[in-house]
């Protein structure tokens, strides 16, 4: 963990009536919960002018909420950042909501994750592995430890509907159709049956993505774990879909370079170029990545 990023030393905050939370110091200089968390941590000085603002702007609109005696054997979890604006509109309404219902806030577990270059949407103890996540807030409902459903980053519909439609049974597919599928698909097939089949795979992602960043967000969340091989399918598909923004060879090409394959990040930095030719990081890596390789081979002749 880089010291321009995250401090050295992790600051512990003490309650009298909850656990221990840790919180950090992002490179912004400001100051951030991470890992497990309590209600009354959100509600302390540092945090409370957000979530008391969005507590309060949220009310039910219908007198009739009977589906959420349906809601009482389950249990939410939610991962969310302090530092991220949808966490902090979303999360004090999610938890106004579920106290407006009856329902015990017990049942809510909070998880906050890092924002920096280093431990992008990660938990300090890996809270958030296995559990696909790739934005937050992500609410994972479950049921004797099962999820059910979910609701990723805002609602579907708003945020009374979408709860309702889970209490029915009849939850809305949440947002970000292709970054759930390629994360189920990394899981699930080998290297191997990704090249064999990428044709197959290809399009069916494709005909669930929808902007740049689904996909941009999600190579970086396996690329920031040291999941190398991931980030760069998931990259190398989004340079597919959105082949005329640079963003996309830029962000490849930083995931080529991490696993030493530096000519074709080289070559993808270029391309970055072609579209957007004053751009100073593909300039700075470029130039860099040309030392680097300069170097080596003097050191081999």
């Amino acid at each position: 963990m880089k010291s321009h990023l995250i401090a050295l030393t992790m600051i512990l905050a003490f309650g009298s009536t909850h656990a221990q939370t840790q919180t950090y110091i992002n490179k912004k200089g400001q100051t951030h919960l991470c890992g497990p968390l309590t209600l009354a941590d959100l509600q302390d000085t540092t945090y409370a002018e957000w979530y008391n603002k969005n507590y309060e702007a949220f009310a039910l609109t219908e007198k009739n909420s009977k589906w959420a005696k349906q809601l009482k054997s389950s249990q939410v979890d939610i991962y969310m950042g302090t530092w991220c604006g949808d966490s902090r509109e979303w999360v004090p309404q999610f938890v106004k909501l579920w106290e407006t219902l009856g329902l015990d806030l017990d049942d809510l577990n909070f998880i906050a994750l890092y924002d920096g270059q280093e431990q992008y949407k990660q938990g300090p103890n890996g809270e958030e592995e296995g559990k696909n996540i790739h934005r937050v807030p992500t609410f994972v409902f479950k049921q004797n430890g099962d999820e059910y459903a979910r609701i990723v980053e805002s609602p579907v519909n708003d945020l009374e509907t979408d709860v309702a439609q889970i209490a029915l049974g009849y939850p809305s597919v949440p947002k970000y159709r292709a970054a759930s599928y390629m994360m189920d698909l990394l899981e699930s097939k080998s290297k191997e049956d990704l090249e064999e089949n990428i044709k197959t795979y290809f399009f069916e992602a494709y005909h669930r993505v929808s902007k740049m960043g689904e996909l941009n967000t999600l190579g970086y969340v396996y690329l920031r774990s040291g999941r190398i091989d991931e980030a760069l399918t998931v990259f190398r598909y989004n340079t597919y879909y959105f082949k005329h923004n640079p963003n996309v060879y830029d962000s490849y090409a930083e995931a080529l370079a991490a696993k030493g394959l530096d000519d074709l990040a080289i070559a993808n930095y270029q391309k970055v170029l072609q579209i957007d030719p004053d751009n100073e990081n593909a300039l700075e890596q470029i130039e860099l990545l040309e030392a680097k390789n300069s170097q080596l081979q003097s050191s081999e002749g």
